[in-house]
């Protein structure tokens, strides 16, 4: 089963690398999913930690 997992995983990274339209709609559900932009709340956060 681990080898299939492995095997999975390796296919989506490799379909991610090669197609830039499915990187960037993941990348705004993870952004949804985590409540926003992950830069700006780093970015309000060292501001106020300085």
């Amino acid at each position: 089963m681990n080898k299939m997992a492995m095997a999975a995983l390796g296919i989506g990274a490799a379909y991610l690398m090669r197609n830039k339209n499915a990187r960037d709609k993941l990348m705004k559900q993870l952004d949804s999913f985590m409540g926003g932009s992950q830069s700006g709340n780093s970015g309000s956060s060292n501001t106020s930690s300085s």
